[in-house]
């Protein structure tokens, strides 16, 4: 027997029992749309977030009180952790002789900015900054300008704000030289934003940001603060990041020896942070789909030792005219891999279209990796292959005259 008459022979069996072929690889369909749904969601969100990263400079990097991610177990241990504060954020940016920009940042969620008898909706994030926030931040003014030192050292009532402000509260005039009322006080507008889009469905534009000595004074001093920092070059990058480590232990009082009691994130730390946190998501999609995969591997070897006992006396007929052990033997495993190739293919279509449908109807970006489809073929063949070596070696060893008598 040759390949191509093995393959009509399995397909041609396949096509015989219809229902019984379609119930046997649902375990197969299931593992394989979970894997390739999952890949085209998570694919679809680490692009969106390196290129959300692309936006950090490479020679920028933040000091928190907190971790990017948290465990349940140690998130006792950072809230008991001492607040940063603007005076360690202004040690940094006086004694830092590889930093170029330094920027306490503070901010608060959930804000109404108020014009007249027009408000936005409860969902402003208002941040304050120093006159080098748009450079660290790279939030760069699309028109009019931004803070210089003396509206921070005076804490002037002066605001910078995003697309969906003026798209809210000034569809039809410059907004520029308006002022706003953000809590209890009023902010003179004096530039807007250049536009950034947004990231899982939350907009980057919906935001104001003021000097944050103004911010103290509006929504009160008490407050941890986020420190952003320059340096000087891409190239003194984690020099500059141990000086500073330097300085903070130093103004925070951290005994030698002791490890830091703040965190320290870069582009490169974030975007790995990121990476781990979808592998996790992933490999749970993996383990829920080698139980559907197992499931749909015993669901084949259990059809292909049906279909060895039905079809016993054609074994016998074909060993009596010549087919040899490994003709019959290769019969079987074509069946079993075509099988569960089979429900492989429509396991990577419905997931295709499952990761695409909920990229529409969600804010969550989608994008379907090639190779996860060439993956999700190869395993569910491979699959196939396992679990019907036991059903084609069991149909090779059939003794003829024995299978030839059976009823």
């Amino acid at each position: 027997m040759n390949l191509k008459e093995s393959i009509l022979i399995a397909l041609d069996a396949l096509r015989t029992n219809k229902l019984r072929s379609v119930l046997t690889t649902l375990g197969i369909v299931i593992g394989v749309m979970t894997v390739i749904g999952m890949m085209t969601i998570i694919e679809g969100i680490n692009a969106s977030v390196r290129e959300q990263f692309e936006q950090i400079g490479t020679n920028t990097f933040y000091i928190s009180k907190y971790p990017a991610v948290q465990t349940g177990h140690t998130r006792e241990l950072y809230r008991n952790r001492k607040d940063l504060t603007v005076d360690q954020a202004m040690a940094v940016k006086r004694r830092g002789t590889l930093v170029q920009s330094v920027s306490p940042e503070m901010m608060t969620w959930g804000q109404r900015i108020r014009y007249g008898s027009e408000k936005t909706n409860a969902d402003v994030l208002v941040m304050g900054g120093s006159e080098d926030w748009q450079r660290v931040n790279s939030f760069f003014v699309e028109s009019g300008r931004f803070f210089t030192p003396m509206d921070v050292q005076s804490a002037r009532r002066v605001c910078v704000i995003g697309k969906d402000i003026v798209e809210s509260l000034f569809p039809f005039k410059d907004p520029i030289g308006e002022e706003v009322r953000i809590g209890p006080d009023r902010f003179r507008i004096i530039g807007v934003f250049e536009e950034q889009g947004s990231i899982f469905g939350q907009s980057q534009d919906n935001l104001v940001t003021i000097p944050y000595t103004a911010f103290s004074r509006v929504f009160g001093q008490r407050r941890n603060v986020r420190i952003s920092v320059q340096a000087i070059d891409p190239q003194y990058l984690d020099a500059a990041i141990d000086e500073v480590t330097g300085i903070l232990r130093r103004e925070r009082k951290v005994p030698p020896g002791k490890p830091n009691d703040f965190e320290i994130m870069t582009r490169d730390s974030l975007s790995e942070t990121f990476r781990n946190l979808t592998a996790v998501v992933f490999a749970s999609a993996v383990g829920i789909a080698g139980i559907s995969l197992l499931v749909g591997g015993i669901g084949i070897m259990n059809i292909m030792l049906v279909s060895v006992t039905e079809r016993t006396r054609e074994i016998g007929i074909r060993k009596s005219i010549g087919a040899k052990r490994r003709d019959i033997l290769w019969q079987f495993i074509v069946e079993a891999v075509a099988l569960s190739a089979l429900g492989g293919l429509i396991g990577v279509l419905l997931g295709t279209g499952l990761g695409i449908l909920i990229g529409a109807v969600t804010p969550l970006p989608a994008s379907v990796p090639i190779w996860a489809v060439f993956v999700g073929l190869l395993f569910s063949s491979g699959v196939g292959l396992f679990f019907g070596i036991f059903p084609a070696g069991k149909a090779a060893k059939l003794d003829p005259i024995v299978a030839l008598r059976y009823e």
